[in-house]
């Protein structure tokens, strides 16, 4: 990864210089990987009673 893809990655994550001073590379990369996952529909959502019952 380069410079300037870290950087939009971290614009569009909407992160600022201070909040890399607490963040890795690779926790960047997660945010980034994750936040793809905001907009998927899923048909089911675990309840507290499922956390429970695991």
């Amino acid at each position: 990864m380069t410079t300037p893809l870290f950087l939009l990655r971290c614009v569009q994550l909407g992160l600022s210089i201070r909040d890399l001073d607490l963040l890795t590379i690779g926790m960047v990369n997660d945010m980034y990987a994750e936040s793809s996952n905001d907009e998927y529909k899923y048909r089911e959502i675990a309840t507290q009673a499922d956390f429970d019952l695991f």
